[in-house]
């Protein structure tokens, strides 16, 4: 007698994992500036005029601390009298003379690619004329250049020439992904392009200074003060803990 079969039983499917939507901002970013300028003050907008010196900062401040990147470009203005020489400088030279910003093996050969690229391009290394241009073809123009992303053409934009431009660094992200004015999931990128087209261009600076005045004294990355944060009233991130009681000194 032929043994019976068995029913075959039919893969088991693992449930559909649900998309968490995004928190919808409570304040928009007028009202984020308004709040945040009663507290830190009135940001002075100055920009210096050298577009390169900033592109050489930005480059130099890349993943180290302000502290780290000013010495490394104070060596460097020491150490060479102007752009051409650091061009022209001995890689081994330029690597120990800008050590003390970090990552020097690898910003050195950037540097000097970048200003090379400038001068072929330019025949100097001036960037003022870009100052004459509309902002989206100064900051493509700044784009293509070799180690140039996003933030560092902003910060060009912003500090050196006077133009719009909105630096999404590490506080900035965090206190604007905390409000819902962007989705931290589309990382710091496509999260300043984002803010560049929804903050008006004339409050880029003031944004970009006080979200950062605010993250480095009241919305620190572990343990923010909420407490006494003046935005906490239209923080999403920060009602949500609070009501979950997950955030020391929060009541």
């Amino acid at each position: 007698m032929a043994a019976s079969k068995k029913p075959s039983r039919s893969p088991s499917k693992e449930p559909a994992k649900r998309k968490t939507k995004a928190p919808k901002p409570l304040l928009t970013p007028d009202d984020v500036i308004q709040r945040l300028r009663a507290l830190y003050g009135e940001p002075e907008w100055r920009p210096h005029g050298d577009a390169t010196a900033e592109l050489v900062l930005t480059l130099l401040s890349q993943n180290t601390a302000d502290y780290n990147s000013g010495r490394a470009f104070s060596r460097l203005l020491q150490q060479y009298p102007d752009w051409q020489s650091v061009v022209d400088a001995p890689l081994d030279e330029l690597v120990d003379t800008i050590r003390p910003g970090g990552l020097a093996p690898t910003k050195a050969p950037r540097l000097k690619a970048m200003l090379s690229e400038i001068h072929e391009r330019r025949g100097d290394f001036d960037l003022r004329f870009l100052a004459g241009t509309p902002v989206e073809e100064a900051r493509e123009w700044l784009r293509t250049l070799p180690a140039v992303g996003p933030k560092t053409a902003a910060c060009v934009l912003l500090f050196g020439l006077g133009m719009p431009g909105l630096p999404v660094d590490t506080h900035v992200f965090r206190v604007a992904s905390r409000l819902a004015l962007i989705d931290e999931r589309l990382g710091p990128d496509k999260s300043q392009t984002y803010l560049e087209a929804t903050v008006p261009p004339e409050d880029h600076f003031g944004f970009h200074i006080l979200l950062i005045r605010h993250g480095r004294h009241t919305c620190y990355a572990r343990n923010p003060a909420c407490e006494r944060c003046p935005l906490l009233d239209g923080c999403p991130w920060g009602l949500a803990n609070r009501k979950a009681g997950s955030l020391a000194g929060i009541r």
